[in-house]
């Protein structure tokens, strides 16, 4: 897959994080350099040039257009789902705009992301961030009203769920919980799996939420977790 291999391309163990994640967002995900400033609060003269910063770099070090080496992949696999991640959230949750959701980019890091699980099934955090994409876009048919407006995940209507979504996702999170190490998308992935799971908020577990969140601090203090709001 094209978009993979930028992917990669992109994140480059040479580049700072910082730099890798802009620069994606940039090629493989076609958001602005604006709207990639705001969510680096940075100006966007700023990210404008860490962006060309980024490129001018990859041509320095002769990067190819190709995959890494298997050997490769573990150092750059952070940077590619923390990227993918903010893609699935842009979509989610626009920054900008006059649309709550641009669609276009949450169906491609699902798509990116199914194909980074299918080359890396055995990857818990692949599969756990998979599974939080598919159960946080399940319940985007209720998150808004006719005229726009955000409905709260207490009034959405569960039944407008896609169900075909929540049972994917909560089958890849309980397997990966089974036989991976814990990681930050896996447990945001359960928490959206417990939430989606109930009948209505009265009968949700939130004591299972709260401990997952709990446990979700001590494996990594400061996630995002933005994808677990309405």
């Amino acid at each position: 897959d094209d978009s993979l291999r930028l992917l990669f391309l992109c994140c480059h163990p040479m580049l700072t994080q910082a730099s890798q994640i802009a620069l994606t967002l940039r090629s493989v995900g076609g958001l602005t350099t604006a709207q990639i400033a705001a969510a680096f609060l940075v100006p966007e003269a700023t990210m404008a040039q860490r962006i060309s910063r980024g490129k001018q770099r990859l041509r320095q070090a002769g990067a190819r257009f190709a995959m890494p080496p298997p050997a490769e992949v573990p150092e750059r696999l952070a940077a590619v789902l923390h990227v993918l991640y903010l893609i699935f959230n842009e979509g989610y949750a626009a920054a900008s705009g006059s649309e709550l959701t641009r669609t276009d980019l949450t169906d491609e890091a699902i798509r990116l992301t199914r194909e980074l699980h299918r080359l890396l099934p055995d990857d818990g955090e692949v599969t756990g961030l998979l599974a939080l994409m598919l159960l946080t876009e399940a319940r985007r048919p209720a998150r808004t009203a006719a005229g726009g407006a955000l409905i709260p995940l207490t009034e959405q209507d569960r039944g407008a769920w896609n169900r075909d979504y929540i049972a994917e996702g909560v089958g890849l999170i309980s397997d990966a919980l089974t036989r991976t190490r814990l990681g930050r998308y896996q447990l945001q992935a359960a928490i959206a799996a417990v939430a989606a799971e109930a009948a209505d908020t009265e009968s949700t577990d939130w004591a299972e939420i709260l401990g997952l969140y709990a446990l979700l601090e001590s494996v990594a203090p400061n996630p995002m977790i933005t994808l677990n709001r309405a």
